[in-house]
């Protein structure tokens, strides 16, 4: 066992103000990974939180609305009631309407109070994006638009390209590209970073990442869960849009992508943007659609927006010619899992069939990368069956699962983010130019699937019979157990 507890990081104090931080997002996700951060020390009293919001909220109301939210922290985490006390303390409500103007001065004067060219403040939208520029142009009005702030915007950055576009134009009025952090979750996960970290730290795999050795990859991210109380948002997008767009097209990017020169933002970017525009455009019959069966009930209404979706993607380019990347996520589905699946070329000769020992159907050699639940890696490999009588073949794997390596909790990917935002790192985070050409991808094959319906599954199961795979010979790899 290792102890992978957080090493200290010399960060400079910062100021994080959380523009709807009575919303969901701000609960469940911003401000608890923030106190997992002060609990590990990398958030100490020289920080200041502001939670900012149209509601008018005593602290002692936000801090009973909070604490469901962080409770992990105490079962699990080791958290003190004087933990809990000295982290609120670094909190402060601000009542503030974004389209009205109403509390910009009460923001200032809280900024101000501190300003300091060295002290970061990240400004967090965690609002719905066609607030997005009336929230910039607020800042803008209040003096806060200063060199040393930083935004984060959250998904989803548009309802198609003209969209995505109109929105960071208004991102862009304001505040300069290399102030604007668009956070992914998925790039935050331990085994994504892990991913570039096998690829380029380690010549025995980044020899064998291309299309001599690689037969085809599968990226399936599955959800238990319906859309429950999101069913108006997500009728509007459905999976192509919600998750296809963003998540799925970035984990294509780092299996895909080229070694960067150097590992730093703008180069680990390029190469992310130049998967994209290889990515061969999409025909119909590289899409399948599903709707698991309650939706409409659940909706209340008839839908033809998929709950799940699988594609065939191309890549035109040396390293991947001839390679599938098939990709699916869904809802309502048999186990909620996200995983990456590299299946190697089978052997050109097998030279234990003779002996006896030999199975020309022994499956071939699998990296499988999971990145949530239980985070870690599996290499499936073929070895001899111990004991005597001969070379006998069978299936074996090495595994390496982060929880059994690790003796510390590995920090949630909303954690290394937001320090991310602090550090003013953002190789993590998506450019524009990444969104647009994503874009560019999802808008034509929408147009493919609009008009037809999706087809319906069972919930519990893995999504409707496509024949994306069958008709190439090959099936789907459903997530392990864990």
């Amino acid at each position: 066992m290792t102890d992978a507890k957080t090493p200290s990081v010399n960060l400079s104090p910062s100021d994080y103000v959380i523009i709807g931080g009575t919303g969901d997002l701000a609960l469940r996700k911003i401000l608890p990974a923030l106190f997992w951060r002060y609990l590990d020390g990398q958030i100490t009293s020289d920080y200041r939180i502001a939670a900012a919001s149209r509601r008018d909220i005593s602290p002692e109301d936000y801090a009973g609305m909070l604490r469901p939210f962080c409770e992990d922290a105490f079962s699990g985490g080791g958290a003190s009631e004087d933990d809990w006390t000295g982290f609120l303390a670094l909190i402060s409500m601000i009542t503030l309407d974004v389209q009205g103007g109403a509390g910009g001065d009460h923001l200032a004067g809280f900024i101000n109070e501190r300003a300091d060219s060295a002290r970061p403040t990240i400004f967090y939208l965690a609002i719905a994006p066609s607030l997005f520029g009336d929230a910039t142009r607020l800042l803008r009005d209040c003096g806060l638009a200063t060199p040393q702030a930083r935004l984060v915007v959250e998904k989803p950055l548009g309802h198609d390209g003209a969209s995505s576009r109109a929105i960071n134009a208004e991102l862009a009025e304001i505040f300069d590209e290399s102030q604007i952090y668009r956070i992914d979750h998925y790039l935050g996960k331990e085994t994504v970073q892990n991913l570039m970290a096998l690829r380029f730290a380690n010549v025995i795999f980044e020899t064998q990442w291309n299309n001599n050795h690689i037969d085809h990859v599968q990226i399936t991210v599955a959800e238990t869960v319906g859309v429950d109380n999101r069913a108006a948002y997500y009728d509007a997008y459905g999976a192509i849009r919600d998750m296809v767009q963003n998540h799925l097209m970035q984990l294509v990017c780092l299996v895909a992508m080229e070694p960067p020169s150097h590992f730093n933002a703008d180069q680990v970017r390029d190469e992310k943007l130049r998967v994209l525009r290889a990515i061969r455009p999409l025909s119909a019959g590289d899409i399948s659609r599903g709707q698991y069966q309650e939706y409409a009930q659940e909706l209340g209404s008839p839908s033809d927006t998929e709950t799940y979706v699988a594609m065939k993607l191309a890549i035109d380019n040396w390293r991947w010619a001839g390679v599938p990347f098939y990709i699916r996520t869904g809802k309502k589905l048999a186990r909620r899992a996200s995983e990456i699946v590299i299946t190697f070329k089978q052997r050109p000769h097998d030279i234990f069939q003779r002996n006896g020992g030999g199975d020309i159907d022994s499956p071939p050699n699998r990296l499988i990368i999971r990145l949530q639940p239980s985070e870690g890696l599996r290499l499936q490999l073929i070895s001899k069956e111990p004991g005597p009588g001969g070379m006998r073949l069978f299936p074996s794997e090495l595994n390496l699962s982060f929880g059994d390596t690790f003796e510390a909790r590995l920090p949630d990917a909303y954690e290394r983010l937001l320090m991310d935002t602090a550090r003013g790192n953002q190789t993590l985070f998506m450019r524009r130019d990444e969104v647009f050409a994503a874009w560019d991808i999802i808008d034509p094959a929408m147009k493919l699937v609009a008009g037809r319906t999706p087809a319906l599954y069972r919930s519990g199961t893995m999504g409707p019979a496509d024949d994306l795979l069958a008709a190439d010979g090959r099936s789907w790899i459903d997530p392990y157990d864990d």
